[in-house]
């Protein structure tokens, strides 16, 4: 939807299952106009789409295109993001460090992205930008020598010279995000940063890597390594880095009691990832792969109960935004929190904002007794009230 400075607002799709356009098209009409009938009060609803490769392909055929900017109009509803790391399937299925692959070492995410692109320059409204987010360049263990490197910075490069041609032919201004995320190549703001400037380096004099470029700014992602918001974006913006979208999401905070690691295993799935990053008292930091390997680590303990509620762990694990603390976990909630009091003072931060909560399906049960419908619009309701106190309003 559309909110006051100019900012827009919509929940990703890819919180449901669909990889063919068909399927992904019947999630539309299923879910997400549902959830648009009960929070959008007959204004204009915007749709944080999600397209896979194959339904990419698909949706590019014209007569679908052409059905599927018809249905937007009928139905009062608009694109102006689109969720472009999953490549495949990411959903009933192991997904795990797959969801990075193909990576930007390979022509495969060129041509996807690419055709991403050539598919929001065609749905995204006059006068309102398209981002599309992307993988944080690949997993960390995949990359292996600076060939790699050099690969993914020249196949970033083409994407941006495409991104740059398709918004000369159109007129609109899209922008892809790079989504920093635990145990990835581009993990922190730094390593963002570093990497970024490497690019600039590349091309000194070349515009277009500011214009088309930037950062897909995942709060629950950036919160598990432990960065704070105002640091976060003071970083990126002394380094011309642009914020291309911002996701709000959160993760699990805990204290790993032997109490609390016993209800953690409730959230071990085959499905996705959650890297662990613990804290220590000192500050030290140490990384697990995945929620499982942290738990079966931790097992092996011989320290006591009260030395281990001085460990904190940041699970990437996405709960709803509106989740309440329990007496089990809390949430990185408070790293959201701090994004929108820097978004009220600087409301031109970033115009797109998107609830990603993509984890719906394997949830444990005590956290969706409701539909998914029920579930968004809670989101929501939350995301607008705090939006609200702060002074940003539907328009």
């Amino acid at each position: 939807m559309q909110l006051t400075h100019g900012l827009h607002l919509a929940y990703c799709t890819n919180i449901h299952r669909g990889e063919t356009w068909e399927q992904t098209f019947g999630t539309l009409k299923q879910f997400t106009l549902g959830v648009r009938d009960r929070v959008s009060g007959g204004k204009p609803y915007a749709i944080g789409l999600r397209l896979g490769e194959q339904a990419s392909r698909e949706l590019s055929e014209p007569a679908r295109l052409s059905e599927f900017r018809n249905w937007l109009d009928k139905e009062n509803c608009y694109v102006f993001t689109i969720n472009g790391f999953p490549y495949g399937s990411f959903h009933g299925t192991r997904v795990k460090e797959q969801v990075y692959a193909p990576d930007w070492t390979t022509d495969e995410r060129v041509v996807y992205t690419n055709r991403l692109f050539d598919l929001l320059a065609q749905i995204v409204p006059e006068g309102v930008e398209g981002s599309i987010s992307t993988v944080p360049c690949s997993f960390k263990e995949f990359i292996t020598s600076d060939a790699q490197v050099s690969a993914m910075r020249r196949n970033l490069w083409r994407t941006v010279e495409h991104i740059a041609k398709v918004s000369e032919h159109t007129g609109k201004k899209l922008h892809l995000g790079l989504e920093p995320e635990p145990l990835c190549y581009l993990e922190t703001s730094t390593e963002m940063v570093q990497f970024y400037n490497q690019m600039r380096d590349e091309r000194p004099s070349d515009s277009r890597l500011g214009e088309h470029l930037g950062v897909n700014y995942d709060n629950c992602h950036l919160a598990i390594e432990y960065e704070e918001p105002a640091d976060v974006i003071a970083r990126f913006k002394d380094n011309g880095v642009k914020i291309s979208k911002l996701h709000f999401s959160s993760a699990l905070k805990v204290r790993p009691t032997p109490e609390v690691r016993a209800a953690l295993r409730s959230f071990v799935d085959t499905v996705y990832f959650h890297q662990v990053i613990e804290r220590n008292a000192t500050g030290a930091i140490r990384r697990y792969k995945d929620l499982d390997v942290a738990l079966d680590e931790a097992a092996k303990w011989t320290s006591d109960a009260a030395a281990q509620s001085k460990l904190e762990w940041r699970i990437h694990f996405h709960i709803p935004l509106h989740s309440e603390p329990t007496a089990i976990y809390e949430s990185t909630s408070d790293h959201i929190q701090g994004v929108l009091d820097i978004l009220a003072k600087e409301p031109t931060l970033c115009p797109h904002i998107e609830m990603e909560t993509y984890t719906w399906e394997v949830m444990p049960d005590a956290m969706k007794k409701r539909n998914v419908v029920d579930q968004l619009v809670s989101e929501y309701d939350w995301t607008l009230g705090e939006l609200a106190r702060r002074g940003i309003q539907p328009v």
